[in-house]
């Protein structure tokens, strides 16, 4: 069930997904407060979605039902979330665009920006396709060099007119995904994710029908103005050039070695950890070997200390992991051999490899996230001691396994047996970067051809959620001695709202942690709510991967260890603090930003509290 939180799957299909709301009485209209809890369409389809996408007439009369039902739900319900309308009127601006309803596109563009919360995305939403639409009205098409041309001008306006400092990482990340573009990622979720839904069961639901809307869009719109993108973004990126000041320096702290420091057990349960990179650091059996625990991902026990290697991509191995500082130098807008690479590679994609290739970039990720997690847990404490606890992802794009009632028991199980071995080694801090939520569920029986009906797939899946959640929940609780960490998600959504493991859980020993970048502004791509206390720097974060390497990755996965890393040294000075205490030290030492929308850890104050408090 869990779902790794990295940025990998945004580099491999980013776009501005715009949206915005329209007005209704929410009286009059029902609440919805979880994301599991909205309503479901089906769609019957057949034969071929790939020829559905390209034909025009089919996919109206296919678009047209995706609209009335995503309008009749807009109508009818007020939902509490903004990314759960975000996402509806995305889908509407698209259908707006691809429909030539360039007034209406307009007016959803501008009732956007009252709904977005980041600066970034205030500033940003609606920039493509307000200029597609007032290009083509200017030109009079959206074929010609001029309409090309006028797009990028109009993009270049309304650039300037942004504070580069805010806009900054969205411009670099709507570059990188538009050096990316290719038509083999346009439709590759089409045909290896649900063409053998629609195989299987004749339709689609209206979680997976959007993707369609996304692929006709991105292969009409946003595929011929490939270059001019690429070139938009670039030259404002080039006009400026100005590094973001790193406000985490002033605010780091690192123990020296020696005596005088307690030593503390850091777990980090992740998808493995080359533990010999962390030399004394790492835990060891009586034997000498590394101290682990792991599970494979059917839940059944294994013995391999990293996620493990298909036999015929071993040699492959170090091109994999050149391609991840690949993607990590395109996000960065660092023009490197590996970053060429990259785009040269997907945006040149076979449709027949893009099964492959997309696979093995996930399994690369997973491959690397354990390993880079565990260096920033431990930077800067010598006093650390890791115990690495293995979970493993499943990295191909149809779900192995497919959801059960078997398997939820099984991951559940395996949860507690992690618990218990990490309760009998006496961690004192748990890292968790990976979540996982009842909608995923869901979708993942979708997928697999499971369930008749949305609404009995909504109930296996509530039912088999339960099971790990009640288990995680109960885990925590019965270990009131450690503090548990973890990750909010890279949805851009509340984890409240969306019930992300382990995120939204409320308990006195579990901190969800957000991510900003290096100067302190909010991550795009960061998840919120009300159990996310924290932030921390999640943005293009450096660190170990397998072998030694170093590379930078994003994600609320690299904020949380960040968290981690603060609260051992917390109790490396003062070890008689408990899990709550070193809540309340984190939080009450963290600033608090002007917008009230982040709170920034601040580790020097963190740590000089501890000492006073010690000192007493």
């Amino acid at each position: 069930m869990p779902k790794r939180h990295s940025l990998w799957s945004l580099a491999l299909a980013f776009s501005l997904c715009l949206t915005l709301a329209l007005p209704a009485d929410a009286q009059e209209r029902q609440r919805i407060e979880r994301a599991s809890d909205m309503p479901r369409f089906t769609y019957p389809v057949r034969g071929s979605l790939e020829s559905l996408v390209r034909d025009e007439k089919a996919f109206a009369a296919f678009a047209a039902q995706v609209r009335r039902d995503i309008e009749s739900v807009l109508a009818r319900y007020d939902i509490a979330d903004r990314a759960m309308q975000r996402q509806l009127h995305g889908t509407l601006l698209q259908l707006d665009v691809l429909d030539g309803r360039d007034a209406d596109a307009l007016a959803r563009i501008e009732t956007l920006r009252a709904l977005q919360d980041k600066p970034a995305d205030k500033l940003l939403a609606g920039l493509q396709a307000r200029a597609v639409v007032d290009a083509r009205k200017a030109v009079g098409n959206d074929t010609s060099p001029e309409y090309r041309a006028e797009v990028r001008r109009r993009i270049a306006e309304a650039l300037q007119a942004m504070p580069y400092d805010v806009v900054a990482n969205d411009v670099k990340e709507a570059k990188m995904g538009a050096e990316l573009m290719g038509e083999a990622l346009a439709l590759g979720r089409v045909r290896d994710v649900l063409q053998p839904v629609v195989d299987q069961s004749g339709s689609l639901s209206s979680e997976l029908a959007p993707a369609l809307v996304s692929s006709r869009y991105s292969l009409v719109t946003r595929l011929p103005l490939k270059q001019t993108l690429v070139e938009s973004y670039a030259a404002y990126l080039a006009e400026h050039k100005v590094e973001k000041p790193d406000i985490w320096a002033a605010r780091g702290v690192d123990l020296p070695p020696g005596k005088g420091h307690a030593p503390v057990t850091v777990a980090v349960w992740d998808s493995g950890v080359d533990a010999a990179l962390f030399g004394r650091q790492a835990m060891r059996d009586r034997a000498g070997r590394p101290l682990f625990i792991a599970f494979d991902k059917y839940g059944h026990p294994s013995r391999s200390e990293l996620a493990p290697i298909p036999a015929p991509l071993r040699s492959k191995l170090p091109s994999m992991l050149a391609r991840s500082k690949g993607f990590s130098d395109l996000q960065s807008n660092i023009d490197s051999p590996e970053a060429s690479e990259v785009k040269q590679y997907l945006s040149t994609l076979k449709p027949e490899a893009y099964k492959a290739a997309i696979e093995e970039i996930i399994l690369t990720g997973i491959y690397e996230h354990g390993t880079h997690v565990a260096g920033i847990a431990l930077a800067g404490n010598p006093h650390a001691r890791l115990l690495p606890v293995r979970i493993e992802f499943s990295h191909t794009l149809l779900p192995d396994p497919c959801p059960s009632r078997a398997q939820a028991e099984r991951d559940a199980r395996a949860a507690l047996a992690s618990i218990e071995f990490i309760k009998r080694q006496r961690a004192r801090v748990v890292n968790m970067s990976w979540g996982g939520s009842v909608t995923d569920v869901e979708s993942d029986l979708e997928k697999c051809g499971i369930g008749k009906t949305p609404e009995e797939r909504k109930a296996l899946a509530r039912d088999y959620f339960k099971i790990a959640r009640d288990a995680l929940a109960k885990g925590f609780a019965g270990a009131p001695d450690i503090l548990w960490i973890t990750a909010a998600g890279n949805s851009n959504e509340d984890a409240t709202f969306a019930e992300s493991l382990p995120a939204d859980i409320v308990l006195p020993n579990l901190l969800a942690v957000g991510a900003v970048d290096r100067a302190g502004d909010e991550a795009s791509f960061t998840s919120y709510g009300p159990t996310v206390k924290v932030h921390a720097n999640g943005y293009q974060v450096e660190s170990f991967v397998p072998g030694g390497q170093r590379i930078a990755i994003s994600g609320t996965s690299m904020a949380a260890p960040q968290v981690a890393n603060l609260a051992a040294k917390l109790l490396s000075v003062h070890p008689r603090l408990k899990p709550a205490e070193v809540i309340e030290l984190i939080v009450s030492t963290a600033e608090k930003t002007p917008d009230g929308r982040r709170t920034l850890i601040h580790p020097a104050r963190a740590m000089q509290a501890a000492q006073a408090r010690l000192a007493r």
